[in-house]
C-alpha cells in the first residue's frame, strides 16, 4: 500500500504519517528528511546534495527520484510508503509512477487532508507567539501556504480520475482523522475497476 498525504503546512501530516508508521509499519518518505540525510551521508548522491543545498539552488527532480528509489530498493519488504512533500507537481508524479511501476507498485491511495487555512493561520500565529517557532512565523507560513496551493493543485484532478484521491476533514481532531484515513486504506485494497 503506497500512499500520498497532500495538505498544507501544519494541517498534521507529520501526526498522522507517524501513526501510520507505529501501527502499519508503512515507511515515511519525507522529502526534507531525505535530503537532510543524504547531505550528511558522505555518499556520491549526499555530496551532490550538498553542494546543491550550500549553493542555495533547488534539488532536482531528478536527485529526489533517486534518493526515493534508493529508499524504495532498500526496503523492499515494507508494507508500504508514505510519500510526504513528494510529488509537488505532474512532472514529478509522473516520474514517481514510473519508478514505482520499474518495481511492480504503484501508488495506490492519494489521502488530502482538508483544512480552513484561516483557522491554521491562527493555529501558526499563536504557536509562533506562544513557543517563538521560527519555521511557524505567520509570514513564513502564508508563503508556504501559497506555493502549496499552487503546486498542489494541479495534481488533484489527476489523482481523482484515478480514482485515488479521498478528501478527509483535516479540521477534526487527530484521532478522527487517524479513523478516516484508516477507513479509506482498509477499503483500498480492492480499488473499484472503471466501467
Amino acid at each position: 500500500m503506497n500512499l500520498i498525504l497532500f495538505g498544507p503546512p501544519a494541517a498534521g501530516k507529520g501526526t498522522q504519517a507517524k501513526k501510520l508508521v507505529a501501527e502499519r509499519a508503512f515507511i515515511q518518505l519525507s522529502t526534507g528528511d531525505m535530503l537532510r540525510a543524504a547531505r550528511t551521508s558522505g555518499t556520491e548522491l549526499g555530496k551532490k546534495v550538498a553542494g546543491i543545498m550550500d549553493s542555495g539552488s533547488l534539488v532536482s527532480d531528478e536527485i529526489v527520484i533517486a534518493l526515493i528509489e534508493e529508499q524504495l530498493d532498500r526496503n523492499p519488504k515494507a508494507p508500504g510508503f508514505i510519500f510526504d512533500g513528494f510529488p509537488r507537481t505532474i512532472p514529478q508524479a509522473e516520474a514517481l509512477d514510473a519508478s514505482l511501476a520499474k518495481r511492480g507498485k504503484k501508488v495506490d491511495s492519494v489521502i488530502r487532508l482538508k483544512v480552513d487555512e484561516a483557522a491554521l493561520l491562527a493555529r501558526v500565529t499563536k504557536r509562533f507567539e506562544d513557543e517563538g517557532r521560527a519555521d511557524d512565523n505567520p509570514d513564513a507560513f502564508k508563503k508556504r501556504l501559497v506555493a502549496y496551493n499552487a503546486q498542489t493543485a494541479p495534481l488533484l484532478p489527476k489523482y481523482a480520475k484515478e480514482g485515488k484521491l479521498t478528501e478527509i476533514d483535516g479540521m477534526a481532531s487527530p484521532d478522527k482523522v487517524a479513523a478516516a484515513i484508516s477507513g479509506c486504506l482498509d477499503g483500498a485494497g480492492k480499488p473499484a475497476k472503471p466501467d
